[in-house]
């Protein structure tokens, strides 16, 4: 069995190649994918060659961690079913061609455990599981307080504050982007040069820029937080005197485990969190490389969205 794939051969070098896959075991499924996301953090970072040491990194790889596809065959032991719609968050099927994180794909044979059943009619906006579990990672566990200060408003911040206002609260979005600031439901965006409040009690950076963490502890409360969610390709470091002013807290949000996921495909189900708005570009698949280069370089683009169902 093969499938067509994604791959990035060499930063900025990314091609659409057919691969063979590693034979399904009784655990896995055969999945074949409709819609895979574009991350422009982590994955922007692998095609521009950027990526700190990750485990699996080295080229060629297949990328993408948000899949959307419908189950062609279930191993006797994989807990799936035929036909269901799942979302499948990566696949090491690629034999020597590295999966990191292995979801741009036409087809993927994944451990039935990892994929997580979908309403049929999320449809293509089921590719943003991915991005709502790690916003909810960030701020989902007992003692956490949910942000008053996020930091961007792309499609992650725009999630974070969906989260933080579906949790009863009404964060401050900075965004330095004009084009940016449109799209606020429950929650208010502004440029960070208009803000003069230095007393909030729980900062969100999912912005990635490694040079905002002083900027960020200057707008603390005495024994404020700040959670660093993003993905920084470059050394973090701090002035220690206004931190240890304010007694200052600083957290690192990991990536996503599979009870997030879970609990934000509820929220979606319940109508508790809404989806719309989030996916502005799709492209054919078979345009996988103009795709990428849009998604990493167009301020207007908050998702861009590969389609598979042309491709086997």
């Amino acid at each position: 069995m093969s499938t067509l794939a994604v791959v990035m051969e060499a930063p900025e070098k990314l091609v659409l190649s057919r691969l063979a896959l590693t034979p399904a075991t009784d655990e896995d499924v055969t999945v074949d994918i409709e819609w895979s996301g574009i991350s422009t953090g982590t994955e922007r970072l692998l095609w521009s060659g950027r990526m700190p040491a990750f485990p699996g990194m080295g080229y060629p790889l297949v990328p993408g961690y948000e899949s959307v596809g419908r189950v062609t065959a279930a191993g006797s032991r994989s807990g799936g079913t035929v036909g269901d719609r799942v979302f499948v968050p990566g696949a090491k099927c690629f034999g020597d061609v590295r999966g990191l994180f292995g979801g741009a794909a036409a087809r993927v044979i994944l451990p039935g455990a990892r994929t997580i059943k979908l309403d049929e009619q999320l449809g293509e906006q089921g590719v943003l599981l991915a991005l709502a579990a790690t916003a909810h990672h960030a701020h989902s566990m007992p003692g956490l307080r949910q942000p008053d200060l996020i930091i961007g408003h792309g499609v992650l911040g725009r999630m974070m504050a969906r989260l933080a206002v579906a949790a009863g609260a009404a964060p401050t979005v900075w965004e330095s982007n004009a084009t940016r600031r449109s799209g606020a439901a429950g929650y208010e965006v502004i440029d960070p040069g208009a803000d003069t409040r230095r007393d909030y009690q729980c900062i969100c950076d999912v912005s990635g820029d490694s040079t905002l963490l002083d900027t960020l502890i200057a707008r603390l409360a005495p024994g404020g937080e700040v959670v660093l969610a993003g993905f920084y390709d470059a050394p973090l470091s701090f002035v220690f005197p206004p931190a240890f002013m304010r007694e200052a807290r600083i957290r690192i949000a990991a990536q996503w485990l599979p009870q997030d996921l879970v609990a934000v495909r509820d929220l979606i189900d319940s109508g508790r969190l809404s989806l719309d708005g989030l996916i502005t570009h799709r492209s054919e698949a078979a345009q996988a490389d103009q795709a990428y280069r849009t998604a990493f370089s167009d301020p207007a683009c908050l998702k861009m969205v590969l389609d598979w169902r042309a491709c086997s």
